[in-house]
């Protein structure tokens, strides 16, 4: 399974929301980057991402979104054959 990275703060309804679904569908362990106890890794999220809020969403070396396209990848079906690579 391809790994899973995730830039998230604790309080993030849409993070919990996203690494929910991320478990329902097989993921085991998702590299979660709090950019509320780090800030500098919030420069670096903006940096690979061009946006500030969380979470942001890595699967493999390829830019998912946030919690919405996460849940629209999904919906089109998209998610487990991304996770499968």
């Amino acid at each position: 399974m391809s790994p899973v990275k995730m830039y998230t703060t604790q309080v993030c309804p849409y993070c919990v929301r996203a690494k929910a679904l991320l478990k329902q569908r097989g993921v085991d362990a998702i590299e979660e980057i709090r950019v509320d106890l780090e800030p500098a890794q919030r420069d670096e999220m903006v940096a690979l991402t061009g946006r500030r809020t969380v979470p942001q969403i890595f699967i493999g070396d390829q830019h998912v979104g946030g919690c919405d396209e996460l849940v629209a990848l999904d919906q089109r079906g998209g998610l487990m054959a991304m996770l499968r690579r």
